[in-house]
């Protein structure tokens, strides 16, 4: 029997844009929580604008923003804030990703949330932390992941500074608020009490490296970029076929010698070049040569149904076409089909969270500018009057 969601009953207020806070939220409403989104009435969050678009409406944004309410409230006028401050005093947990300062500005300073409501959870994603020497500057997924040394190990050896291909920055940053989301439920669990909880993207992304700390603390050494390589072992990377590139990693002692001889290529093992995997990694160059002037003579589907009968680590290098298609995927059924009042059946990802008893439920795509605005006022305490009278000011937006 299926139990209500990890999170049914936690009222969660998200205010932000894109990435980090909204994909928290997402995070949050998949578990159960009744995230109610809070968006400027005439712009909304600026994801709102991203393509492709249907009839003004963004699929982009319905697929992030999945399971949430939006409530459409101008917060630079005071009896918007008002409503907010009401809002934030009933509420369980506020995410929000703006820049440090801004809620203060708004004289919504999450202190004083804080002080009204101790049960409170306030969550903080920004791109450098509240305080500190870089907390005023601004912050985009790409300026962190260049800062953060992520570039300098994304890419081919000397070749150009290359991101990673997603917004790994916000996405870690947005992990790692829900992360502290949860502990912080649990601790209130525990002793009544909310907190602030500070997320910064450079911090979330430098955390990734882990690899690349060990050998700077270690040895001194600077990890640089090795194209799909590893930094400590070998082989593990892509290796080039007759028509394509395809992963190996071939790291452990059975499988290496599984790979030598899957290859022909016995006399390997015995080379001192490569007598272990720090050796192998230490000669990678020369390894890749020999590897490949063999896989080079055959498909890579060739070498893979070979190298998995083998039981060697292996795999192919598949685009986004293949992925969404993947039929384990689709056997697990990952992909979600959402409705859309707008848009219609919204296919997107589903949450690799997989709770036996409590799952993960999806009930609808995102909302539509201020769909939520009068159900969310009336039930923190408005009246229809007062809805109809806010609207005609201007004050809220209404779908």
């Amino acid at each position: 029997m299926l139990g209500a969601p990890p999170l049914a009953g936690i009222r969660v207020v998200e205010i932000g844009n894109y990435m980090a806070g909204p994909y928290c939220g997402m995070q949050l409403a998949d578990l159960g929580a009744d995230v109610v989104k809070v968006e400027h009435p005439r712009a909304g969050d600026l994801a709102r604008l991203l393509e492709p678009l249907a009839s003004g409406e963004s699929g982009n944004f319905a697929r992030l923003n999945r399971d949430k309410r939006s409530l459409a409230i101008d917060l630079k006028r005071e009896e918007s804030r008002a409503v907010f401050r009401r809002l934030a005093h009933d509420a369980d947990v506020i995410v929000e990703n703006l820049r440090p300062g801004t809620m203060d500005d708004l004289g919504l300073r999450p202190r004083s949330l804080l002080e009204a409501n101790p049960r409170l959870i306030y969550v903080a994603v920004t791109g450098w932390g509240l305080d500190g020497p870089y907390s005023a500057r601004p912050a985009l997924d790409i300026i962190v992941q260049g800062q953060s040394g992520l570039m300098s190990i994304t890419g081919e050896e000397g070749g150009a500074p290359v991101k990673v291909g997603v917004s790994i920055a916000d996405l870690t940053a947005a992990l790692y608020a829900t992360i502290a989301t949860l502990a912080a439920l649990r601790a209130r669990d525990r002793d009544g009490q909310g907190q602030l909880v500070d997320i910064s993207m450079f911090e979330s992304a430098v955390s990734l490296a882990v690899w690349e700390a060990g050998m700077y603390f270690g040895s001194g050494e600077v990890a640089r970029a090795a194209g799909s390589a590893h930094k400590l072992v070998a082989p593990y990377q892509a290796v080039a076929a007759s028509d394509r590139h395809f992963i190996v990693g071939a790291t452990t002692p059975p499988n290496w010698t599984a790979f030598c001889r899957v290859l022909g290529l016995g006399a390997l093992e015995s080379d001192p070049r490569f007598a272990d995997a720090n050796a192998r990694r230490r000669n990678r160059p020369a390894l890749i040569v020999e590897i490949e002037r063999v896989t080079r003579t055959k498909a890579a589907a060739h070498w893979l149904g070979l190298l998995r009968e083998a039981g060697v680590p292996c795999g192919e290098i598949a685009d986004y076409r293949d992925v969404f298609d993947d039929p384990h995927l689709v056997a697990r059924k990952f992909f979600v089909d959402l409705e859309h009042p707008v848009l219609g059946t919204l296919r997107g990802l589903g949450s690799p969270l997989r709770l036996e008893r409590t799952p993960v439920r999806h009930r609808r795509a995102g909302p539509r500018l201020g769909e939520h605005t009068a159900e969310v006022l009336r039930e923190i305490g408005c009246s229809d009057a007062d809805v109809e009278r806010l609207a005609s000011e201007g004050i809220i937006a209404r779908a």
